[in-house]
């Protein structure tokens, strides 16, 4: 190898480029296990962001079910989930197009099993569960038109099931709730669990697990409650082999597992400080599964250390599993007989379909998201901080600069990117992100933070943030900032802090309220909490209680949090990105902050996307963002890029950042 260069942070050449980033490979997950054929989804950003049914059988490549012109995603509380489900190797699927239901046999074409909705998308269906003998689908529909549409548009959610052959109309089986997840079968199809919670409450502050009979016409009989209640949350209901039902619980204040006894009693199968579960923004989310043997594969988390291990549930005993792997996220445990599959990944390692034989102690890689032709030299390892901040401590993953090609100057220090994740109830994980490498291979420390109100670290640390939105996690990224510049990790004068959705909220207060960070970047965020009274969907529609004050009797905690209602404050340099479809965040709250921003003469730069919706999907925004931010930061700190960057249209570039 030759000598290092010596260059300052930031303008470090690297191969990992935003178009690298952009074509990643595809994104994974639900993986499905029958028999020794496993399925799974994976999202193509260079089709657009179409998602498609792979499936692998031993000994043959992996192979692409869905055929063009069908897209398996569905939009049940706007974040979708569970949009396919598979019984004898007949695929059930949501096609995103016209959220109908669709069944596609072996080597056929898919055909609807659902009517068409009386409007464009406006019965939604998710959760796809499939009857053991193959008759019925159960799933949660979402009905944007017709009856149970509440006076504020909000739409009806429920339980439909129908014959699997589309023979005959859904049949609503439970209804009058605010929301329904989760249903699944027991193992001889007599029974059905599911889980179902109101209004005000996220389905991680309290929901209810709910059983019943099922008949032989496919209607339900009385239903008893098992678990849960308006403080304590449950998640993902199962069945083991025996025909006992499993959930996750955390009314000890963790997310433990538990089996209801015969004779009705509830116990923890592995008590201890750690997290079985995760927030349910996404239906289908599943940390464990059931094999032949009695025991369960399962993944928690502790300290922020991700695990994959083997529970006797008869024992107690939990035993790891040593994989090459040390992150499961999202948490997608299916299995089948002997054979597990899970969704596995590393700091250095993309995002994988893993597939564990406990039987024969083997492990096979069925498909990596993309084939990471980049030499490790330039992949940054992050290290698990914990750092004080008010009220106790937070947690991070903290990245440094990294390229084997290239240092820093002597006694200078990196700019350091301090990212607030979404949600706010989520969780930073150490999984290879392209995203995060693009920038510490060219010479920035990067922080992801797991505030105050994140998940990973029990009900307590995710309650921090009750009614302190805005406060505790913009303080908790703030102290990130100020511990890593005391260590001597990064530059005090170039700190920079971004977020998308609840993190770009994070980010504007940060930014309007705080003199820390010189500049940052909001994709898709949160500027002003009083028209998400109205505006928002109605998965969230009384989230925002919770996390900064019932309303309107804390109307003025929302106005003097919102930075747009204090815009005067804001005088640090922004890049505003926004997806014009986006229904969670809509495009009126990124243009709100940048008509402040022009007003106050900082510099700013707004990008909206055609096509998007919350997140990023297609590849040719993933990579005209990435190098937006690279160009704004270079531009508004001073330094120039190796990159050669598309121009990028700056407002009041001659602004001055002024304290407030």
């Amino acid at each position: 190898m030759s000598e290092r260069r010596t260059l300052p942070y930031g303008t470090w050449p690297s191969p990992i480029s935003a178009e690298r980033v952009a074509r990643g490979g595809a994104r994974l997950g639900e993986p499905w296990v029958e028999r020794d054929t496993v399925w799974w989804l994976e999202l193509h950003p260079a089709e657009a962001g179409r998602t498609v049914v792979c499936r692998a059988e031993p000994w043959s490549d992996p192979t692409v079910l869905t055929p063009p012109g069908f897209d398996v995603r569905d939009s049940v509380h706007e974040y979708g989930g569970g949009a396919y489900a598979v019984r004898d190797g007949v695929v059930f699927f949501t096609h995103a197009g016209d959220e109908r239901l669709y069944r596609q046999d072996p080597g056929r074409e898919p055909v609807p099993i659902t009517p068409a909705p009386p409007a464009p998308r406006a019965w939604r269906h998710a959760d796809l569960e499939v009857s053991p003998d193959g008759r019925w689908v159960v799933c949660v529909r979402e009905r944007h038109v017709g009856e149970g549409v509440s006076p504020e548009g909000l739409p009806a959610n429920e339980l439909v099931i129908l014959p699997s052959d589309g023979s005959a109309e859904p049949r609503i089986v439970a209804a009058g709730r605010d929301f329904y997840a989760a249903p699944r079968f027991s193992p001889d199809g007599s029974r059905l669990a599911w889980l179902e919670w109101d209004l005000p409450n996220m389905p991680w502050d309290g929901c209810e697990l709910v059983v019943a009979e099922v008949g032989a016409d496919g209607g339900l009989g009385e239903r008893r409650t098992v678990a849960g209640g308006a403080s304590e949350s449950v998640f993902q209901p199962s069945w083991g082999p025996n025909g006992l039902l499993h959930f996750v619980s955390d009314r000890t204040g963790w997310w433990n597992l538990y089996r209801e006894e015969r004779d009705g009693a509830l116990r923890n199968l592995a008590p201890m400080e750690a997290e079985f579960g995760v927030p349910m923004w996404e239906l289908r989310y599943a940390s464990h599964a059931h094999l032949a043997d009695g025991r369960i594969a399962c993944t928690y988390r502790r300290d922020g250390v991700h695990h994959l291990a083997l529970l006797d549930p008869e024992t107690g005993e939990l035993r790891d599993v040593d994989l090459p792997f040390s992150c499961f996220d999202p948490p997608y445990v299916a299995a089948d007989g002997s054979r597990v599959a899970v969704l596995a990944s590393s700091p250095t390692e993309p995002p994988q379909i893993v597939t564990l034989d406990v039987a024969a102690r083997a492990v096979d890689v069925l498909r990596a998201s993309e084939e990471l032709d980049i030499d490790p030299g330039y992949l940054s390892v992050p290290e698990p901080v914990t750092f004080p901040t008010e009220g106790g401590v937070a947690h991070m993953y903290v990245y440094p600069p990294t390229n084997r090609d290239v240092v820093g100057p002597p006694g200078e220090r990196p700019p350091l990117i301090v990212h607030a994740h979404g949600g706010p109830t989520a969780e930073a994980v150490p999984e290879l992100d392209l995203r995060i490498q693009f920038f510490t291979s060219r010479g920035f420390a990067y922080a992801d933070v797991n505030y105050g109100g994140s998940s990973g670290y029990g009900r307590a640390y995710r309650e921090r943030l009750d009614g302190r939105w805005g406060v505790v996690d913009v303080v908790d990224c703030v102290n990130a900032a100020r511990f890593l510049v005391e260590r001597g990790d990064a530059d005090p004068a170039r700190l920079i802090i971004t977020g998308g959705s609840a993190g770009g909220w994070t980010t504007l207060c940060a930014l309007t309220f705080h003199d820390v960070f010189a500049c940052g970047t909001s994709s898709y965020g949160v500027s002003d909490l009083e028209p998400f009274t109205t505006i928002t969907h109605k998965f969230e529609f009384k989230y925002i209680d919770r996390l900064a004050g019932p309303w309107p009797e804390a109307a003025e905690v929302w106005r003097e949090r919102s930075p747009v209602r204090q815009a005067h404050r804001l005088r640090r340099p922004v890049l505003v990105l926004q997806g014009l479809e986006d229904a969670v965040v809509p495009p009126s709250q990124s243009e709100a902050i940048v008509a402040a921003l022009a007003a106050n003469g900082v510099p700013h730069a707004y990008l909206a996307f055609e096509g998007e919706r919350h997140g990023w999907r297609r590849a040719e925004t993933i990579q005209r963002a990435l190098e937006a931010e690279l160009a704004f930061y270079g531009a508004i700190l001073g330094f120039e890029p190796a990159d050669e960057l598309p121009p990028l249209e700056i407002r009041n570039p001659d602004g001055r950042a002024r304290d407030g």
